[in-house]
C-alpha cells in the first residue's frame, strides 16, 4: 500500500488546506460586426440613392424610411455595440455615427412631412441645409480622423463628402440636376462598401480579405 506524507499533501493543498481554483476565464468575444454594419450601410445607401436620381417622386420620399430605420439605422447600431463589445473604438465610433446620421435623417423626413417641428414650408430647405452641414461637418471630420484605415475606407468616406456637398447644394438650389449627380455619388459609395463587405465576408469564412490599399497615413 503506498502511503503518502504530511510534506505531500502541504505541497498539494498548501498549508492550510485545500486552495480553491481559479475559475478559468471565458475567452473573449470574437466576430466582425461589419459582417452586420456593411449590409446596413449598402441598402440604406441604394435606398437613398434611388430616391435622389428620381426613382420615386419627391412627394413619396418617405418611402425610403422603413429601410432606412428598421435596417440601416438599426442594423448600424447593433454593429456598432457589438464593436465597442470587442474593444473596436474605432470601429464602434464609425458605425454609431453612421447610424446616427440614418435615424436623424429618418426623422427629418417624418417630422418635415408631418410638420412635428412646425418649420415653415419657405424654411425647409434651409432646414435641410442645416442638417447637411452638420453633418457634412462631422463625416469631414470622421475622414480625416480615420487616415490610418486602409484607403478603401478613405475612399469611402471622401465619396460620401462630396455627395453630401452636391446634395447640400442641389437642396439649397433646387437643382434636381445637382441631387441626380448627388445620387449617382451614393451608388458609388454603396459600390465601395460592396466590395468591403466582400472582403469581410471573405475572412469570415476562411478565405483572405480582399487588398483595401494602403493607408494614407502610417
Amino acid at each position: 500500500m503506498t502511503t503518502t506524507s504530511t510534506g505531500d499533501l502541504e505541497e498539494r493543498t498548501g498549508r492550510h488546506g485545500t486552495e480553491p481554483v481559479a475559475a478559468a476565464e471565458p475567452p473573449p468575444p470574437t466576430g466582425d460586426p461589419l459582417m452586420i454594419g456593411l449590409p446596413a450601410f449598402i441598402v440604406g445607401s441604394i435606398a437613398l440613392g434611388l430616391a435622389l436620381v428620381g426613382y420615386v417622386p419627391a412627394a413619396a420620399l418617405g418611402s425610403v424610411l422603413p429601410i432606412l430605420l428598421a435596417a440601416t439605422g438599426l442594423g448600424l447600431a447593433i454593429a456598432a455595440i457589438w464593436a465597442a463589445a470587442l474593444n473596436q473604438s474605432a470601429v464602434a465610433s464609425v458605425l454609431a455615427i453612421f447610424a446616427g446620421f440614418w435615424w436623424s435623417y429618418s426623422v427629418l423626413v417624418l417630422g418635415l412631412t408631418h410638420n412635428w417641428f412646425a418649420i415653415a414650408l419657405l424654411a425647409t430647405g434651409h432646414a435641410q441645409g442645416l442638417f447637411l452641414i452638420c453633418w457634412l461637418s462631422v463625416i469631414v471630420m470622421l475622414t480625416l480622423a480615420t487616415l490610418r484605415l486602409p484607403s478603401a475606407y478613405t475612399l469611402l468616406f471622401v465619396l460620401i463628402d462630396v455627395a453630401l456637398v452636391l446634395v447640400l447644394i442641389g437642396t439649397l438650389q433646387a437643382s434636381t440636376s445637382m441631387l441626380k449627380i448627388g445620387g449617382i455619388l451614393v451608388f458609388a459609395f454603396a459600390v465601395v462598401g460592396i466590395y468591403l463587405f466582400f472582403s469581410a465576408a471573405s475572412a469570415a469564412t476562411g478565405g483572405r480579405p480582399f487588398a483595401l490599399g494602403p493607408p494614407v497615413l502610417r
